[in-house]
């Protein structure tokens, strides 16, 4: 190992530096100093770690919302759709790039859970359904990161697939769904990426807190795969001491601490914690720092926003490449020159990235209208609303004067002022000048609200913490008095409370709320928001279609946002939110020749699906969303993504649909994996069930064959070759994906798995030959009894396709029993 400074490597004795701390030194380094970073050791000339969100950007140590400017990269589920693990390892470089512009030194990212459901609120960030998919894009994420000096810490470790009670539920899993499944991709990051960081999830595995869980950070995680990197905890995830201590927890965040500090030295003393293990916890934290250069860091935090043009194209061509196009009747591209109809609540608001610890304050937003109007000018535009597809009302925005006060009842006067630019925030530690008790305060918040309109107002008002509003002196919205615990600011805040209000069109109104802190019940994150809208005529569809009549194409930009798709709030079902349907309807009937963009961070039921002669999945694609889409619907670029999760017919179709809602979404404090390894594609394969859109799928602009398959084994696996070929008049890009159906079991298997695939462009009439291996692992499944991986003698047979459905050809092989290690 090795320490920079300047540009002179010095070696660094990482196990003398331990061993001369103090036991309360060593003690300081297992916990946060606040929530974005670990003390320095001045004296010993330790800088400062610094941590920062995570997956689709680097926030920096401001709030969840606003700060400094960031560079808004896609979402999880956009780079799975690229199936491209080279495009996750640059944008993992660009993303060090964007940590180290905010003084950072570890990205919280990537998130690698599994999407079990598919109305889990934070699929959006997670890569598939599939664990070799995931892993192979995890790997590619974690050395663009790490071999530009940014650590990565893998996340939520383990069996975080849903988030009600996400901090307090029991996941049972069996083994063999872990190994298989859901700690896979935890694998590949620690034995072929090296992971430097891993973080646990809030929930129970098995009866025992992942923080505290001795097999699965010790047994599993040390001992099996060997890592030698930081396991730290998710935010307020750890609650206790010796017990996360000694089963292999080394950091708890954020600070300042709850269960460590004054209490592990007492642990220590009493024989609870042995010093042997408070070194190792230690030494690992050592090792972290060491390996980011934050050895000899400067303990000033400078946070820049570098909005660097390599990142506006990284992240426009990323937008695409993940972008699926799910059908196409020949509409698409579109033809320069046509009178387009540019309809839906998505147009003109750029849906970027999902809700929670994610979401940061983007460089800028660059909506579908806009892109468009830069393809065909706005002459050519025309555009309606049609609907709304809020889950709150809109956000109050403009100045908000906010009062406060150190005690939870407005008592002894104002203690701290400021302004904040729209009425939604999280007071994340230290806050109003480190001069109230972030768990015991008040604040008053006031804004002038000037309607456009007379008439009716909704106004609506969730918090995680006491709240009320007035309108000009009148209470109009109570979220105090019977405050009731909802599935907002994660699961810590009440569901939206709304009151109405007339206001008059031009009139100052003030709208005054009032907030106290109350006792969290896990996570310690004081918030609010405030938002104020009119609700849309009936007439707004009639319009939007009577506009589509009138042009030659209409698009419809519909979906959801980060409202619906979020940490902390798993969906209710997978329908598209307010009356969408119905504008999609309309529309499709008033002109045959529309196509419909979706951004949604996961499946949705499509009832109109039969009329849509074409229909664009586009996610969440980052800040250049509108260029993003607008290239791939002008052919400027390639429609590159496939599917990373299965599109069900309906939501029952689904892996996890069970009349037991402890299966899905949990209750009475457990959800059971029952399914086990059927998950996603085969889950739909095992019970016949045919999906919307099946798992792998995509159509590009051009098309492909697959000829001259060969299967050979050898010492290492199986190596697989074949020739593609683009039979299409233009350039593109296809996925070739290989799926494993092992030979007759005692052992209940899947029909078949995937279990490599690969990227592939190709110029109009080329021919590529590519080869992939699969390693013996490909053809294993789990022995628990033996607790090994074990390849069953038979015939296997090696189907190549483009989707899990759309196999065009198999070859087999002959293979030998054998059993591999852990």
């Amino acid at each position: 190992m090795s320490a920079t400074k300047g540009n002179t490597p010095s070696p660094i004795d990482l196990h003398a530096l331990v061993d001369n701390m103090t036991l309360e030194e060593q003690v300081s380094l297992l916990s946060g100093e606040d929530f974005w970073s670990l003390p320095s050791i001045e004296r010993l000339a330790i800088g400062k770690l610094r941590v920062t969100d995570g997956p689709n950007g680097a926030r920096g140590a401001g709030s969840l919302v606003g700060g400094v400017t960031a560079a808004a990269f896609p979402v999880g589920i956009s780079i799975g759709s690229s199936w491209d693990p080279e495009l996750a390892r640059e944008i993992g470089g660009a993303l060090a790039a964007e940590v180290k512009s905010k003084g950072a030194h570890v990205s919280l990212a990537p998130t690698v859970n599994i999407q079990r459901s598919v109305s889990n609120g934070r699929n959006f960030e997670c890569y598939s359904e599939d664990p070799e998919l995931t892993s192979a894009l995890a790997v590619g994420f974690i050395k663009g990161l790490q071999e530009n000096g940014i650590a990565a810490t893998i996340k939520h470790f383990a069996g975080n697939e849903s988030e009600i009670e996400r901090t307090t539920i029991n996941s049972e899993i069996d083994q063999r769904s872990l190994r298989e499944v859901y700690i896979r991709p935890f694998e590949d990051a620690v034995k072929k990426a090296k992971t430097w960081a891993i973080m646990t999830s809030y929930n129970k595995l098995n009866g025992t807190y992942t923080a505290e869980h001795e097999w699965l950070l010790n047994d599993v995680l040390r001992g099996d795969w060997g890592f030698d990197g930081v396991v730290m905890s998710d935010w307020f995830g750890s609650r206790s001491t010796e017990l996360t201590v000694n089963a292999g927890l080394d950091l708890e965040m954020p600070g300042p601490t709850r269960d460590r500090g004054a209490k592990l030295v007492k642990a220590v003393h009493a024989g609870a914690v042995t010093r042997e293990t408070l070194r190792h916890r230690a030494l690992n934290i050592l090792r972290l720092i060491e390996r980011t250069g934050a050895l000899a860091a400067s303990s000033e935090l400078q946070e820049r926003a570098n909005d660097l043009p390599e990142h506006r194209a990284l992240i426009r061509r990323a937008g695409a490449a993940g972008t699926v196009l799910l059908k196409n009747d020949g509409i698409l591209p579109l033809q320069k020159n046509s009178k387009i109809a540019v309809i839906g609540p998505n147009a003109k608001t750029a849906q970027i990235m999902g809700g929670g610890s994610s979401q940061l304050q983007p460089h800028y937003r660059v909506s579908p209208w806009q892109g468009l109007v830069e393809k065909f000018g706005e002459r050519h535009l025309t555009y309606a609303l049609g609907c709304t597809n809020r889950r709150w009302e809109p956000l109050l925005e403009g100045d908000v004067s906010v009062e406060f006060y150190a005690s939870e009842d407005f008592s002894g006067g104002v203690v701290h002022r400021e302004t904040m630019h729209n009425a939604t925030t999280f007071w994340m530690s230290p806050f109003a000048d480190g001069k109230v008790d972030p768990q015991h305060f008040s604040t008053r918040l006031r804004a002038t609200f000037v309607a456009e309109e007379t008439g009716l107002h909704r106004l609506g008002l969730f918090s995680a913490g006491y709240s009320r509003a007035y309108v000009d002196g009148h209470l109009v919205v109570d979220a105090w008095t019977d405050w009731t615990k909802g599935r907002t600011f994660f699961e810590e805040g009440c569901d939206e409370i709304v009151g109405e209000v007339k206001l008059c069109a031009g009139q100052a109104h003030i709208i005054e709320i009032e907030f106290a802190t109350k006792t969290a019940d896990n996570i310690i994150c004081p918030a609010i928001r405030v938002g104020i809208g009119m609700p849309l005529g009936e007439t707004d569809i009639v319009e939007a279609a009577q506009l589509a009549s009138e042009s030659d194409i209409a698009i419809l930009f519909v979906g959801r946002s980060g409202e619906w798709d979020t940490e902390g709030s798993d969906l209710e079902n997978i329908t598209l939110p307010g009356r969408q349907d119905q504008l999609i309807s309309a529309v499709l009937a008033a002109n045959p020749h529309t196509i419909v963009v979706l951004q949604t961070g996961g499946p949705i039921e499509m009832p109109w699906i039969d009329q849509a002669p074409a229909v664009l999945q586009a996610w969440y694609p980052g800040q250049e969303c509108g260029n993003a889409i607008a290239d791939v619907l002008t052919g400027d670029a390639e429609p590159g993504g496939r599917l990373p999760q299965t599109f069900p017919r309906q939501w029952a179709d689904n892996p996890t649909n069970s009349h037991d809602p402890e299966v899905y979404p949990g209750k009475n404090g457990k959800v059971r994996y029952q399914e086990g390894v059927f998950i996603g594609h085969r889950h739909y394969e095992r019970k016949a069930i045919t999906p919307l859109f099946p798992f792998g799928h995509g159509l590009s602009y051009s098309s492909y064959s697959i000829t001259d398959v060969q299967v050979l084994s050898n010492s290492d696996g199986v190596v697989a070759s074949l020739r593609i070929k683009n039979t299409g008049i233009r350039h593109g890009s296809t996925v070739v994906q290989v799926y494993v159906e092992p030979p007759l079991s005692s052992v209940e298997r899947p029909l078949r798995e995937l279990k490599g695939f690969k990227k592939v462009f190709l110029d109009a009439a080329e021919t590529q030959t590519i080869t992939i291996h699969l390693p013996h692992r490909a053809f294993a499944y789990f022995d628990t009894s033996a607790c090994c991986w074990r390849v069953e003698e038979g015939h296997y047979v090696l189907s190549f396709g483009f989707s899990a459905v759309d196999l065009v050809t198999s070859s087999s092989v002959e293979l030998t029993a054998s059993r591999l290690p852990v």
